[in-house]
């Protein structure tokens, strides 16, 4: 399906990502696809686990985030963990006979932040994850209850409000403040996001063009979306700041140590104010739209099958307790309910939020023993290993939250390698904050299955993909929603 002129670029460009899924299943390969992009630029899928742990892990810092995707990113985030680069290690000769090693930028930033996203700590974080999924919820139970009517439950776009709450989740275990969104979806740090990043053609056409010119000259461009981006970045810096100084005169005075995570990068003493900003857009980006999206699928596939959803919202009040209990937060963890587990896993697995990422070979090497040189760019595509029907069976493609339930699959759903799940990355350069992210999306989901029952507004409608920093339903996700007595 190429072109002389633009290889498979019109393929590769739809947002559902289709045509890569198809290319592992059907397309015979050693586990390195190559195909050409736009202006027949080279470009290599990779397909198998033996593959992707190379560049992933094996080989990692040979393979590194390309400079043109780093530059546009970091024209709205700044150079937070997302985006730090280097070799592995600078190595110098000292008096010709020692060496000094110095750790890169990515390596700092994931050793000063790995505290803050550790097991032990996520797990304390977990009660400011059940106190906003129980403002989330009964936010939309007060929505719900001011629109229905007699004849059926209300229609509510449920991708906003999703939006809101993980908004206000970073907000409070990331930042240590309350945006809250949920109540007042117009404060100032929302409504500059939602602008920043909105997927408009503007926006995607920007991205084109930064393949073909270099960063500085796209963001010269005297097109309104380069104003927005550089209005909006300006805007939610400042807040930044703000928090930050705050943050630290509440550190000073306070006899008790702060959980959230900008408190635990303040007092690692490693971090300049505007390193902290960047981390702090990193977190806004990374640790918010993502869960958001991940939550609007999950619910798109529980609507399509109602069982599941039944069958979850009893586990759900079975074994956690009411959502107006005075201390609902403190008795329970919703990552240890099977199927809340296996439903969360399922959705991560058939719909990851991001679901193409890129890498460039820094230097001349190889994977599986092909020879890769410096300069191609490889890519890693989530939305097609993680429903290859070579590493997950024939059912692959199917939403069966059933894989994770069978002895032994808990935490692989069948798959034999690790690596055939890619929504997390693996490596050095993996997601730090994927045990947060985990944690969050399993309580919002559990307070929002076990309070309501919800079908699709136009069941019979097909969904489109809109791809912007995350691959989400295009336009958001219309569904009735109906409380159900007794949680």
């Amino acid at each position: 399906g190429g072109t002389w002129y633009s290889g498979q670029f019109a393929a590769i460009t739809q947002p559902s990502l289709a045509p890569m899924a198809r290319w592992v299943d059907e397309i015979p390969n050693d586990g390195l696809i190559y195909y050409r992009f736009m202006f027949n630029a080279d470009r290599v899928l990779l397909c198998t686990p033996q593959a992707i742990g190379e560049v992933l892990v094996t080989k990692s810092y040979e393979f590194i985030k390309p400079s043109f995707l780093r530059a546009g990113i970091a024209q709205i985030l700044g150079m937070g963990i997302l985006l730090a680069e280097g070799e592995e290690h600078k190595v110098r000769a000292l008096v010709g006979l020692t060496r000094a090693y110095e750790l890169t930028n990515t390596q700092r930033q994931r050793k000063l932040l790995m505290p803050a996203f550790s097991h032990r700590h996520v797990k304390d974080l977990i009660p400011t994850f059940w106190e906003k999924s129980q403002a989330f919820v009964n936010g939309l139970t007060r929505e719900v209850e001011t629109l229905t009517n007699d004849s059926q439950p209300p229609v509510l776009n449920i991708a906003e409000f999703s939006s809101r709450a993980t908004l206000d989740i970073i907000g409070s275990a990331g930042m240590g403040h309350d945006f809250n969104s949920i109540e007042n979806p117009h404060n100032e740090l929302a409504r500059k996001y939602r602008e920043l990043f909105e997927p408009t053609a503007s926006a995607r056409l920007l991205g084109i063009i930064g393949f073909i010119l270099p960063g500085v000259v796209t963001r010269a461009l005297p097109v309104k979306r380069n104003d927005t981006i550089r209005e909006g970045a300006a805007t939610i810096r400042r807040i930044c700041r703000e928090i930050i100084k705050e943050t630290k005169a509440k550190l000073n005075s306070a006899k008790e140590r702060s959980k959230d995570i900008v408190s635990i990068a303040i007092e690692s003493a490693g971090f300049s104010d505007e390193e902290l900003v960047d981390q702090m857009m990193t977190f806004l980006a990374a640790g918010h739209e993502t869960t958001a999206t991940a939550m609007v699928w999950a619910l798109y596939e529980l609507c399509r099958n109602f069982e599941n959803q039944t069958r979850l919202r009893q586990e759900i009040r079975a074994n956690l307790p009411s959502l107006d209990s005075p201390d609902f937060h403190l008795n329970g963890t919703p990552d240890k309910l099977p199927l809340l587990h296996a439903v969360c896993n399922e959705v991560l697995r058939v719909h990851p939020p991001v679901g193409l990422t890129l890498r460039e070979a820094a230097v001349n090497t190889s994977i599986q023993g092909q020879y890769i040189p410096a300069g191609t760019k490889i890519i890693l595509a989530p939305a097609a290993t993680n429903v290859s029907t070579k590493l997950w069976g024939e059912d692959a493609k199917a939403f069966r939250p059933e894989r994770w339930l069978q002895p032994g699959q808990t935490n692989s759903g069948g798959a034999a390698s690790n690596y055939s799940f890619l929504t997390f990355l693996h490596g050095p350069r993996s997601c730090i904050g994927q045990q947060f992210a985990r944690a969050e999306f399993a309580a919002l989901l559990a307070a929002m299955i076990g309070r309501f029952e919800i079908e699709l507004a136009q069941p019979e409608k097909g969904i489109n993909i809109q791809a912007g920093l995350t691959s989400r339903p295009e336009g958001g996700l219309p569904v009735r929603i109906k409380v159900v007595e007794g949680w």
